[in-house]
């Protein structure tokens, strides 16, 4: 068995980003939410017996509901995981999930199935979100706390590399799909009695409807890629590191695990008072992960194309940001790493602000901002991941500690989408609701200001 700070057994673990980001990317973020927008576009869809005019409106609840389900099971299960030793277990089982549920997105075909994506959509947050619970845990159980920052920040690296691969093969499959073999014939009455138009316009709607089925076989390719790559993480990964042996009331002493944690997580105040910074900077930044393309979209009326150029700008600025701040945070430490990224969040908000659907060369603009995002998007993620983990009290129960993290994490997210949403009810705008943001940010630098100083962080 490979013993911790050994860069093998550190490839592996960070290599579970390799696998689990695509979900984030081609699912999350590109293709999967175009491909519900195209099916259910100015329609009514219907589910569990409720008619829903706003189809995006049930797809943000179902992700709502999806991130309150982790919040509420995974420091559960966690404390589970952790007393009875089989975190890897539990890490294997919610890949499956996800993977597979991705994977049956595939028979997500037209109105009459919707239900069927927005099932997948639930199960594959879950399994993702999960997951990354335990996976985020081994941390400390790989990394010497030295090794955390840049481990952590390998992690990021390798998940923006393998995601931007696989979504430039889907966009290749998309975008043309007569390339990859798929059909794009027009029916022989059309192409001997059809005017110009009529044949132009069955060509165009053969290459529609071959793309969208292009879109169904990305998540069939996301699922394997996921599960598959998974394998060598799993491989390397050890379970049960402290050796625990479960006695047969695992699950009641998983609560009294889970207790315990909360009761530790209270007599450090620099941890505690750092996952309150975290909470205040993930409102803002896991909103604008997920809105920032509605926002492009529906404020700036910028079209699909502009939107994929700025997610990919973002996933290649992201890979160099997580680098540099990774040195940042080795020069200077954690805090002053984490301070400097909020102040430009803040700058991204303000800027998003400022930005109007009437000013020329809007998409130049927009390109930029993403650029800037980009540039604090790996590296905040990465370092709060490892800020946390080497604040850390030397402990058993790293499983149960993450899935406080990923808990403060998942309330964020529904506050931020809460607030945005109510935001844009009250001002008719979304401008309002991106500066609303970065009083978050702002929040977030002044508790982080406060902090003392530890051996490792500083």
């Amino acid at each position: 068995m490979l013993k911790i700070g050994d860069t093998k057994l550190i490839n592996a673990w960070a290599f579970y980003d390799w696998a689990n980001s695509v979900y984030s990317l081609v699912i999350s973020t590109a293709v999967f939410p175009l491909f519900y927008a195209a099916i259910t576009e100015d329609k009514t869809v219907v589910f569990l017996g409720m008619k829903w005019n706003h189809a995006d409106t049930l797809y943000s609840y179902a992700l709502s509901f999806s991130f309150l389900v982790v919040a509420f099971m995974s420091p559960i299960l966690s404390g589970i995981a952790d007393y009875t030793g089989n975190k890897l277990k539990f890490m294997k089982f919610f890949c499956w999930l996800g993977g597979l549920s991705v994977m049956a997105m595939y028979f997500f075909e037209d109105l009459n199935t919707a239900w069927v994506g927005i099932i997948c959509t639930i199960l594959a947050s879950i399994g993702f979100w999960s997951s990354i619970v335990f996976y985020n845990s081994y941390l400390p159980e790989v990394a010497h706390p030295e090794q955390q920052d840049a481990a952590s920040a390998k992690g990021f690296i390798y998940g923006y590399i393998g995601s931007i691969i696989l979504l430039l093969l889907c966009l290749g499959m998309i975008l043309a799909p007569e390339t990859f073999g798929f059909d794009l014939s027009i029916s022989d009455t059309i192409l001997a009695n059809g005017s110009e138009v009529e044949i132009a316009k069955a060509t165009e709607s053969a290459k529609n409807i071959a793309s969208l089925k292009a879109m169904r076989i990305s998540f069939v390719m996301v699922g394997l890629w996921w599960i598959g790559f998974a394998q060598v993480t799993f491989k390397k990964l050890p379970n049960n590191s402290f050796n625990r042996k479960a006695d047969k009331d695992f699950i009641w002493k998983g609560f009294k695990e889970l207790k315990k944690v909360w009761d530790e997580l209270k007599q450090y105040p620099t941890l505690k008072n750092f996952l309150l910074a975290f909470f205040l900077l993930s409102v803002g930044v896991q909103t604008i992960i997920l809105l920032a393309t509605i926002f492009g979209s529906s404020e700036l009326g910028l079209g699909t194309t502009n939107l994929i150029v700025t997610v990919l700008l973002i996933q290649f600025v992201a890979i160099l940001g997580a680098y540099i701040f990774s040195n940042v945070s080795k020069k200077y430490g954690n805090f002053k790493a984490i301070k400097i990224t909020l102040f430009i969040w803040i700058l991204v908000c303000l800027s998003a602000f400022m930005l109007e659907k009437e000013l020329p060369n809007v998409a130049y603009y927009f390109y930029a901002l993403g650029g800037l995002l980009g540039l604090v998007l790996g590296a905040i993620q990465s370092l709060t991941r490892s800020t946390y983990s080497k604040l850390l009290p030397k402990t058993q129960d790293n499983a149960t500690y993450f899935s406080f993290y990923d808990v403060t994490e998942k309330i964020a997210i529904v506050l931020g989408t809460f607030v945005f949403g109510f935001l844009i009810y009250l001002t008719d705008s979304m401008q309002w609701s991106v500066l609303s943001l970065g009083l978050f940010f702002v929040a977030a630098l002044i508790v982080l200001s406060r902090l003392k100083s530890t051996e490792h962080v500083h």
